[in-house]
């Protein structure tokens, strides 16, 4: 059966799919990832991830010297710009950036992923929680409270918490599948080797990608 303009039916149907998927991606999103399956560990893992979870150091960011400061001040500055419409508050905003690129350098994380990430996952909530019971920014499921925490899960909406356990455990997995990017995200959302779910995290990354003009500028003139 065919519709105005010679289309036919079914191509009307599949474009209004592809519209309204466009449209799910560019609201703002339920908490709809967060799944990890709770497997068992070896002690001598479970004891390292519950050393790096515990570990109380603050996020304060060292550098080797004024300059890496300064690129990280220029990164501060504009992610805090484009985090501008989903986090409001300027302080919160600057604390969870800080707390991000902390966390993630600690993990040996790229920062632009685990933003990704986060978007994916709560679309930057402190206290979204998924229809499997995952909590907060990095939808944590609570059974991480239990096999490497103190058993409570409610910490889990404390904002370096969240995001101390999450990276944490996108490490684990990260080592788990020997660097497999996209095993890893399947595996953090629980959908290991599906492509939904990854895909959605490396397109929202872009989203996050950072180049230092004024790096650039300068290697340049040199």
């Amino acid at each position: 059966m065919s519709v105005a303009g010679g289309l036919s039916r079914r191509s009307c149907l599949l474009g209004s799919a592809a519209a309204g998927a466009l449209t799910a991606l560019s609201l703002p999103q339920a908490a709809w990832a967060g799944a990890q399956i709770e497997e068992p560990l070896i002690d001598s893992v479970r004891t390292a991830l519950s050393s790096a979870v515990h570990n109380k150091a603050p996020p304060v960011p060292q550098f080797a010297d004024t300059e890496a400061r300064l690129a990280y001040l220029r990164w501060l500055g504009e992610m805090s710009e484009r985090l501008r419409k989903k986090v409001a508050d300027p302080a919160t905003r600057i604390e969870f950036l800080q707390t991000v690129w902390y966390e993630a350098k600690r993990s040996g994380l790229d920062v632009s992923l685990v933003l990704g990430l986060v978007q994916v996952e709560s679309n930057f909530r402190k206290f979204a929680v998924s229809s499997a019971g995952a909590r907060g920014y990095m939808q944590v499921m609570p059974f991480w409270t239990r096999v490497i925490g103190d058993s409570d899960s409610a910490k889990l909406f404390h904002m370096q918490t969240n995001l101390r356990f999450g990276c944490v455990i996108l490490r684990h997995y990260l080592d788990r599948e020997k660097g497999d990017l996209f095993m890893t995200l399947g595996r953090y959302n629980g959908s290991r080797g599906r492509a939904p779910y990854p895909n959605a995290v490396f397109a929202n990354q872009r989203l996050w990608a950072y180049v230092d003009k004024e790096r650039e500028r300068d290697r340049s003139a040199a």
